[in-house]
């Protein structure tokens, strides 16, 4: 029997509420399959911050290193700033395992209304691949002169083309495997002439070797605009950091709900564990109600198994998932139900193997 070795942070908010239904999921499958799983939480996150002045302890990264994938469940707290959440411990994981794939997936799935008008299921389906560990979120920079009329902030993106062509590649190795066989590359380098420019030449490098793959380039402005206005048009996207960042909110929005957005956080050579995570927050407004959205962090669920090589128990949970949806008799309040957090999660559970 194969055992994977799992590390769990459910973090903050409503991150603990929506990784429980995971980890149900996860207790399913082994009842029905040769497959074990062993989790072992840690307590970090704001709570932890709070308490200690860290969101995650000293060898927190050390511990993390031996484990097959971490599960993460959300980041944020009302009376601590996001820079502090987000750079103590989502983003040094992300750097430190190398994991310079961020996997955005955004379908449109039967049972789930888009809210732009005359999008049927299956009319947006698109991957979104954001490059994670530099652009600009590579926290480069300071102040000078703090506190004072002159202060001074500088921020510093960093491209560099180890950076670009890996990720570009890993967008252009997934077109291969689609039906549509597109890559568009989000750019602003008529504004931004070194990274942005740098960006666009190594796109153009790597094109050239999939003599397959069609492709388009698109600046961040028009994108935004597209993925609203013809959403249909885009198949594998690749962009920066940033930019990766605000296209796959708008994504899960068109695609019905913040809480149907699931990703993977990857090392594609394995030799780091991958993050499998929910996009959508802490959610600290609803947190402790129980009408959170479980069924993201479940689809993350899926990519996690899929990238541990459990393809037919990865394909069984997005089954399931999507049954649910279909069904209509078990959702959250954003998806126009009345079911609770934990009613989601036992549908999902009741409809495997089903």
């Amino acid at each position: 029997m194969t055992t994977y070795n799992i590390a769990v942070i459910p973090g903050d908010g409503i991150g603990h509420e929506v990784v429980a239904q995971g980890l149900r999921v996860l207790q399913e499958l082994e009842k029905k399959k040769k497959v074990k799983f062993q989790f072992t939480e840690f307590s970090w996150g704001s709570e932890h911050y709070l308490s200690t002045g860290r969101m995650m302890p000293s060898d927190g990264l050390d511990r993390l290193l031996p484990f097959d994938a971490i599960y993460f469940g959300a980041v944020g707290h009302p009376d601590i700033q996001d820079h502090i959440t987000l750079n103590g411990l989502l983003l040094p994981m992300r750097r430190a395992f190398d994991q310079y794939v961020c996997l955005r997936p955004s379908v449109l799935y039967g049972g789930v209304a888009s809210p732009l008008a005359g999008k049927s299921p299956g009319d947006i389906d698109m991957l979104v691949i954001r490059e994670n560990t530099e652009g600009e979120y590579a926290n480069i920079g300071g102040f000078q002169y703090q506190n004072s009329p002159q202060e001074t902030a500088v921020q510093s993106s960093i491209f560099t083309r180890y950076g670009c062509e890996r990720v570009i590649r890993y967008a252009f190795d997934l077109a291969v495997s689609r039906k549509r066989k597109h890559v568009t590359s989000i750019t602003k380098s008529n504004a931004q002439g070194y990274g942005m420019v740098l960006w666009d030449k190594v796109f153009l490098s790597v094109a050239e070797e999939y003599p397959g793959i069609t492709t388009d380039s698109q600046l961040i402005d028009a994108a935004c605009m597209n993925f609203v206005r013809k959403p249909e048009f885009f198949d594998v996207v690749v962009g920066s950091n940033l930019f990766g960042d605000i296209l796959t909110d708008i994504g899960a929005i068109i695609t019905g709900s913040m809480g149907l957005a699931a990703s993977a956080n990857l090392n594609p050579t394995r030799k780091y564990p991958s993050l499998f995570e929910p996009v959508h927050g802490s959610a600290p407004d609803i947190a402790g109600r129980g009408i959170a959205n479980p069924l993201a962090a479940i689809l993350s669920v899926a990519m996690m198994l899929d990238h541990l090589g459990e393809e037919e128990l990865s394909r069984e949970v997005e089954r399931g998932t999507l049954a649910v949806l279909n069904d209509h008799t078990a959702l959250t309040p954003d998806l126009g139900g009345t079911a609770s957090t934990e009613e989601v999660g036992s549908a999902v559970v009741e409809q495997l193997f089903h």
